[in-house]
């Protein structure tokens, strides 16, 4: 099947507009939960949906402490987002770190761009977290099931997938 355009939505019409938009206040939010990560009690309960991938800039060297939520699949991490600008910093083949409930660990990381790919692994993405899918723009149908044509437009809208492997 050839790849879908962005201006057409073969699933139908979205339930919702999209993702949320990124709120001025996001830096000062972000790291207060890197800070809650690292207090024992609270960091291993936050842990439980968060971790903080830290990607090194391709071009300026500057790490950045990215808290984003997670879902666990096949023994990797799956972190559907935006393409934000520090997305662009992770390439398949370059290892990047991961703060999940302890000290930084090594990792391979890969984006998903492609609309087929996005499809499936954002699907695995909402079934298993529900404030995740809603930040993201996807809604469910009557039978709990995650809204293709919201997912389809998470993708339109700039969405992606990241697998996270832990070494």
């Amino acid at each position: 099947m050839p790849e879908p355009t962005p201006e057409t939505n073969p699933y139908g019409t979205p339930t919702t507009t999209g993702p949320e938009p990124i709120r001025s206040y996001q830096g000062v939010l972000n790291t207060v939960i890197r800070t809650l990560l690292n207090v024992p009690v609270i960091g291993s309960q936050l842990g439980k949906r968060l971790v903080t991938l830290h990607v090194t800039g391709r071009k300026s060297g500057k790490v950045y402490d990215v808290p984003v939520a997670y879902t666990r699949h096949e023994g990797d991490l799956l972190i559907g987002t935006s393409k934000r600008p520090w997305v662009r910093n992770i390439r398949k083949g370059v290892p990047i770190e991961v703060s999940l409930g302890g000290p930084q660990r090594g990792a391979d990381a890969e984006v998903f761009e492609d609309s087929e790919s996005v499809m499936r692994l954002y699907d695995l993405i909402a079934r298993d977290n529900r404030q995740n899918a809603k930040f993201n723009g996807i809604g469910f149908d009557p039978d709990g099931t995650p809204h293709q044509a919201d997912i389809y437009q998470t993708w339109q809208q700039g969405g992606v997938v990241i697998r996270v492997t832990l070494r």
